[in-house]
């Protein structure tokens, strides 16, 4: 049902969002979420027909011309980031897509139940696990894990967000992570397989090969499946950046689709002004 309140848009009930997305599957279109760190990215990546809009702490950063990596770092509160973002820039242009928040779930200064209750309250659909130390490895991540600030905490988040009725998309990296988040309840799983490469900001050298990509989708989809085969499952990061890429994962794995966050938002940022501010200075005086 719409907002009982205005008639249409956010919030959507846990169930809602997953009739939306079966929707589009039935009718063999690929899933297209897409990170939003503005009011006016969000604002025209409904226009272009996406069928999530995320909202990041890293959009943030993104969008102020850093890269999305700023979001893990110690840059400033990643939960009252999203939630500031939401409030005030994107919940109230966007008209009628399924709007989704970002939740650092590992943050120990935070009951996540009574955060969680603010996201809904604040009108968003559903959570994703982001700033996520899923995509964290080696011997950082062992001390993440080993002071109580690792993964777990945030597949605990998304087990709560289910008892919410809140829909819950998430990033994961390895096919055992996505078993425990299937476990936990989430509706979509994305593979994270890097950092996106690309662009004034993206990485050059630390990334995969398509094939790893693919391979590695492709692992995380059917752990997930041994799970609950009714989870959506999309592609995310490293070689996977223009539509040309996505189609390839497309045709080589059985995802649903894909999630862009630099790839739509800043990407599309950077090439369209790029080549507008040239224009104009192409012109000439009589």
């Amino acid at each position: 049902m719409p907002n009982p309140w205005t008639g249409k848009g956010n919030p959507y009930t846990k169930e809602e969002v997953r009739a939306r997305l079966r929707a589009t599957v039935d009718q063999k279109k690929a899933i297209i979420a897409a990170g939003a760190g503005t009011g006016i990215s969000a604002k025209f990546i409904e226009k272009g027909g996406a069928d999530l809009i995320i909202i990041y702490n890293s959009g943030r950063f993104r969008m102020a011309g850093h890269g999305s990596t700023a979001g893990l770092m110690a840059y400033g509160d990643a939960n009252a980031v999203a939630m500031e973002i939401g409030e005030f820039e994107v919940l109230p242009v966007v008209e009628e897509v399924p709007v989704i928040c970002g939740v650092h779930g590992s943050d120990p200064r935070r009951r996540m139940w009574h955060h969680l209750l603010k996201v809904k309250e604040m009108g968003f659909s559903g959570v994703n696990n982001f700033p996520t130390h899923s995509i964290v490895d080696g011997h950082f991540r062992q001390v993440l894990e080993e002071t109580g600030m690792g993964f777990a905490k945030e597949v605990e988040m998304i087990r709560l967000a289910s008892k919410m009725d809140l829909f819950s998309i998430v990033y994961v990296a390895t096919p055992d992570e996505a078993r425990q988040m299937a476990e936990a309840g989430a509706d979509a799983i994305i593979a994270h397989v890097g950092t996106t490469v690309g662009g004034s900001i993206g990485v050059v050298n630390a990334s995969v090969t398509m094939d790893h990509a693919v391979e590695t989708t492709q692992k995380i989809m059917d752990a997930g499946k041994e799970v609950n085969p009714d989870i959506f499952f999309l592609a995310h990061g490293g070689p996977v950046n223009t539509p040309e890429d996505v189609r390839v994962i497309l045709e080589k794995t059985n995802v649903h689709g894909f999630v862009g966050a630099s790839s739509l938002e800043r990407m599309g940022v950077e090439e369209s002004l790029t080549n507008l501010t040239r224009d104009f200075k192409a012109l000439t005086l009589r």
